[in-house]
């Protein structure tokens, strides 16, 4: 399992959506048919889920990469 980056977990981050403070949490993601299990920052009220760029500009682009190159 993956867990957050040191920039998801210094920071206070809210949900746009409900105001409330995003708390870590599984987070289950999906691509290509390939099924991933990562801790991300969420809300506990909606749901919303928090990508950090370093974590979908780095090791999620890199997967993205392999998955399309089978």
């Amino acid at each position: 399992m993956t867990t957050m980056s040191d920039t998801a977990r210094s920071t206070d981050w809210v949900c746009a959506d409900c105001g409330k403070p995003l708390s870590p949490g599984k987070t289950s993601l999906t691509y290509m048919g390939s099924r991933f299990t990562v801790e991300l920052l969420q809300c506990p009220s909606c749901g919303l889920v928090f990508i950090p760029e370093d974590l979908a500009l780095g090791k999620m682009a890199e997967v993205e990469r392999i998955l399309e190159d089978k």
